[in-house]
């Protein structure tokens, strides 16, 4: 059952939430109290609370404080559910409780059937919760007892790049009982050429294609020690196989054929089937697989259904194709995302590929050059820190040098200067962007906008627009407006005809009292009193 707490500080309150409530009958247990935020402390240091009721005006301690207190001090109780209880003048102090991670709130006089309603609501979210929890560790225990499972998602995280560390790596050797790290490996890729189910919105048979696609290769490569199988997407299975002697390799490519036979009969569809050259090492496995599939799509236009085998030509023709169609955009993605040191890695690497070339030819690599500089030029904007003559420089340099080291030389260059102007463009943007909210704002004041609308009216993420607004101003959007109200607050408090109230509504508070609140927190008077020290002067 669930434990509730309720802090107030008049005990006539807790009582009544403690008889007029059916705690037993919402799933509740006898619920514990406080008369304070500091006893309240106490009680969660040693007891398990898994829903605070709190009033938010308290002596010492206030509500607001009990709950920040909670999230800042007690990593245990982050998922506690709080209900504020505030009388109908303290709504903007409830705003705040909200932003603490407050779940609802009551307005005093208490009605039970709401805040019975609330529990409820609590109740189902905490049995979500612990249900999740539940399933995920039975998830964990089905994942780790099936091998399948554990199979498919490693060859799937090999194949995607997605084993990052060494570390990783091991951990998965361990899992899997793997040989060694120093790996002698094949990779072979099954794809359907065309699916052809009798009812192509039937999504039963979708999955009874998919499956058995993996179903046969696994059977008819039964028996071969090293092999580890993943499905990579509905119409194609992958098979890695680990350190394979020339012997039990042309063991296994025997059965191929025998694989194609039987999706034929058993499906009526033709597959390619498509073999890798052997590389050492697990970090190329990501590479094979896409030279794979380079080569399966090429393939494919001579007719389906075929065995092929990736040879020295397909190698060469595919790196011409990976850093005309790869490469080049990658470099000038990352660099229009302005994380340069990963774009000069990129290059570094595709520039080796070019040098691992036999024989080296210097007017491609030259080529290769021109071409990236082309696409980065494109994408400047022409400014007076970009007026086209830094292009034609390096132009001209490119097409003086003379070996491949000259001409890595002037795209690294190149690149740097890209990174300083897109850098300088970007900071501009921003600059002006966040002058263009912070104007808004200002101007906005009464009408309360939320980040979700602002977002909206400036076409950007929510997220993001927090993130860049702090960066640029060093204020949070919240503490941003705050000021603002305050310093439009103290203007318009210089006139004395404008009553404190009225001040409170052009500025955007609901109540006189929350504003009289925060102008005494920030300035370090009340309105009444600013208004009396300057009116007097």
């Amino acid at each position: 059952m669930i434990q509730a707490l309720i802090v107030d500080d008049e005990p006539m309150h807790i009582q009544g939430l403690v008889r007029h409530i059916d705690w037993e009958k919402l799933g509740y247990h006898q619920p514990v109290t406080a008369e304070s935020g500091e006893e309240a402390l106490a009680i969660m240091a040693d007891t398990r609370v898994d829903v605070l009721i709190t009033d938010v005006s308290m002596p010492g301690m206030t509500g607001i404080e009990l709950l920040a207190k909670c999230k800042s001090d007690y990593p245990h109780l982050q998922s506690m559910q709080t209900v504020m209880i505030s009388g109908y003048d303290e709504f903007e102090f409830v705003q705040e409780a909200i932003h603490l991670g407050a779940k609802a709130y009551v307005l005093k006089p208490i009605k039970t059937q709401e805040l019975e309603e609330k529990l409820a609501a609590f109740r189902d979210s905490i049995e979500k919760r612990i249900r999740i929890e539940r399933e995920t560790t039975a998830l964990k225990e089905k994942v780790t007892g099936s091998l399948d499972v554990l199979q498919e998602r490693f060859v799937n995280d090999l194949i995607e790049g997605r084993i990052l560390s060494v570390e990783l790596l091991e951990s998965w050797r361990r899992l899997l009982e793997l040989p060694e790290r120093n790996w002698q490996t094949s990779l072979f890729l099954f794809g359907y050429d065309r699916l052809t189910p009798s009812n192509a919105h039937d999504a039963r048979e979708w999955v009874v294609f998919s499956e058995g696609l993996m179903k046969i290769v696994k059977v008819g490569l039964s028996g071969f020690t090293g092999t580890y199988f993943g499905k990579t997407g509905v119409d194609e299975a992958a098979v890695i196989y680990l350190n394979a002697s020339p012997l039990d390799r042309a063991k296994l490519e025997k059965q191929l054929a025998f694989i194609q036979d039987v999706l034929r009969e058993q499906y009526n569809t033709t597959v390619t089937v498509g073999i890798s050259r052997e590389c050492l090492g697990w970090e190329e496995i990501p590479l094979l697989y896409k030279e794979v599939k380079y080569m399966m799509a090429n393939g494919r236009l001579a007719g389906p259904g075929q065995l092929l085998y990736f040879d020295r030509g397909e190698m060469t023709e595919y790196r011409d194709f990976r850093l005309r169609e790869e490469y080049i955009p990658e470099i000038v993605k990352m660099l229009e995302k302005g994380d340069s040191g990963n774009a000069v890695v990129y290059f570094d690497h595709a520039f080796d590929m070019l040098l691992t070339q036999e024989p080296v030819s210097f007017s491609y690599v030259q080529a290769f050059g021109m071409g990236l500089i082309s696409e980065l030029a494109r994408k400047i904007k022409r400014t007076k820190d970009s007026d086209g003559e830094s292009n034609i420089l390096i132009w001209q340099k490119l097409i003086i040098c003379t070996n491949a080291t000259e001409i890595r030389g002037v795209v690294l260059e190149y690149l740097n200067q890209y990174s300083v102007l897109k850098q300088k463009e970007q900071t501009r943007q921003q600059h002006n962007l966040v002058h263009k909210i912070s104007r808004y704002l200002e101007e906005h004041l009464q009408d309360n906008v939320t980040v979700k609308q602002l977002a909206e009216q400036f076409h950007l993420n929510a997220s993001y627009l927090s993130v860049l607004f702090k960066k640029e101003t060093g204020q949070t959007l919240s503490e941003f407006v705050q000021e603002a109200r305050m310093a439009k607050a103290k203007e318009l408090l210089g006139d004395p005809n404008i009553k404190v109230y009225e001040v409170a509504e052009r500025v955007g508070f609901q109540t006189a009292a929350y504003f009289t609140f925060l102008f005494k927190k920030m300035v370090g008077t009340t309105p009444q009193e600013f208004r009396d020290y300057h009116y007097e002067e």
